[in-house]
């Protein structure tokens, strides 16, 4: 609605062409282009972003709003914890190889970029040392709700510690994470009885995807945000993450450990 040109990393290419065909429908002038992008695979994050960066477009936004939630221990095709592969490690490896694009557009345009994590207020409910680094796939410890949790806050310790690395570098970037809200979404499919309620009462008590994407929008596009990065918002407006999301020594090991899991 806003005239940006919105390219859709999908991971099942029939559903993001039907998503696209109901934008256009609604929207006709919309620009929307979709990509083939499986977040929870480091190969598909790699010829996204190359197929990308090859097509010459422009990167002024980038939201990482890929998510699996609640999984039973499974994990991904790289050997990694499923929620932790998804939810973070592909955001990562793509922000870390669609920088040069955005730095690029930022100094051409003379537009602030912006990186948006979609986290989570279960980032609170992460595992008692927060990131179980040495136990990241032991399955006799897995608790599918603290390791998405565990996922939720790996988004804010990732946003928070990109800024230090923009700020460090004289960037004209941004980098900040949120809560959308519960949404009443398909992100539930792993819980059967979830999964009902949201069906029943989804639409009295929880957000329409309209609402939820709402904080996004703002962090994204709203003129009070520029220049602000490295901050958790929620409900359209500045919240407080818990004290391990704000840890600035845990953001910098995060960031040592999945560098070196992604290379």
């Amino acid at each position: 609605m806003r005239g940006v040109h919105v390219i859709m990393g999908v991971r099942n290419m029939t559903a993001g062409r039907d998503a696209r065909e109901a934008i256009v429908k609604k929207i006709p002038t919309a620009k929307v282009d979709a990509m083939e992008l499986d977040l929870s695979s480091l190969a598909s994050v790699r010829k996204f972003a190359s197929d990308f960066n090859t097509s010459g477009l422009p990167l002024n936004l980038l939201i990482n709003n890929a998510g699996v939630m609640l999984t039973p221990y499974t994990l991904s095709k790289d050997n990694i914890e499923l929620q932790f592969a998804t939810n973070h490690l592909g955001h990562f490896l793509l922000a870390n190889l669609l920088l040069d694009r955005m730095k690029k557009t930022a100094r051409e345009s003379s537009k602030e970029g912006r990186i948006v994590n979609v986290s989570s207020e279960a980032h609170r409910l992460t595992y008692r040392e927060g990131i179980k680094f040495d136990k990241l796939n032991d399955e006799a410890g897995y608790s599918s709700m603290a390791a998405y949790g565990q996922s939720k806050l790996a988004n804010i310790l990732h946003a928070n510690e990109l800024t230090r690395h923009l700020k460090e570098q004289g960037v004209n970037i941004t980098a900040n994470s949120l809560h959308p809200g519960v949404v009443a979404t398909n992100l539930f499919r792993h819980m059967s009885i979830f999964n009902g309620f949201t069906a029943m009462f989804g639409k009295y008590l929880l957000k329409n995807a309209q609402q939820g994407a709402a904080t996004t929008c703002y962090v994204a596009l709203n003129p009070q945000v520029k220049g602000v990065s490295g901050e958790y918002f929620s409900d359209s407006n500045l919240s407080k993450a818990s004290s391990k999301a704000t840890d600035t020594e845990l953001a910098k090991k995060l960031w040592d450990f999945s560098m070196n899991l992604v290379e």
